[in-house]
């Protein structure tokens, strides 16, 4: 333990790392996740279409399957990106369609009412989904939302594998160097829970604000 308390410095580099990289991660997933929402609810046929094949896709892929395909197959057709930015973008591009579906299932919990009532009013598809069924559909959005944050927190870890220097590639660096496996990774399991219960613990706070009080 003295030896990890000595080169805490190294992982909390990792663990911003791992901060950065999941909130990039969860923004670019909760964007994706909403325009395949809208799309999933659309009464466009191509996009409820488009909306189910990107959550078909990206949900059955494993994510370390889309790291590898990203850092080493778009190399191959000439596109070269960073390795944080890949991990980024598939953070995003997997929980994305989780998202979606937290979302499609947050619409359908709105009454069919409270859309035939707003296309009555004259709003259109685009304004009744922003003004009246959204709104309400965000109370139940909360805690799967959080949950999908839990997930690219987790989730995170994997851009290890790939050579991204998060949390638990300088965990495996101290582990090689100094032969410290259980104080080192025990030290970055606690960063992990507190990363995963603080973002429990925004969210609970958000879910009691927006919970209706009959």
């Amino acid at each position: 333990m003295h030896t990890v308390l000595a080169h805490q410095g190294t992982l909390w580099h990792g663990f911003l790392l791992t901060l950065e990289l999941t909130v990039l991660g969860y923004v670019g997933a909760l964007v994706l996740g909403t325009v395949a929402a809208i799309c999933r609810v659309s009464p466009v046929a191509p996009l409820r279409v488009f909306g189910g094949v990107y959550v078909e896709a990206f949900r059955n892929v494993p994510l370390l399957a889309l790291l590898l395909l990203f850092v080493f197959g778009l190399p191959d057709v000439g596109l070269t990106v960073s390795y944080f930015k890949s991990a980024a973008i598939c953070l995003a591009l997997s929980a994305g369609a989780f998202v979606c579906e937290a979302m499609r299932s947050g619409i359908n919990s709105i009454g069919l009412g409270q859309a035939e009532a707003a296309r009555a009013i004259g709003l259109s598809f685009s304004q009744s989904l922003r003004h009246v069924v959204l709104p309400q559909a965000f109370r139940s959005m909360v805690q799967p939302l959080v949950n999908v944050f839990i997930g690219v927190a987790l989730g995170s870890a994997l851009a290890a594998a790939v050579g991204v220097d998060e949390l638990t590639r300088q965990t495996q660096f101290l582990n090689l160097q100094y032969a410290v496996g259980a104080p080192s990774f025990l030290a970055a399991g606690v960063l992990y829970f507190a990363l995963a219960v603080g973002g429990g613990a925004v969210g609970g706070y958000l879910e009691r604000r927006v919970k209706v009080h009959r």
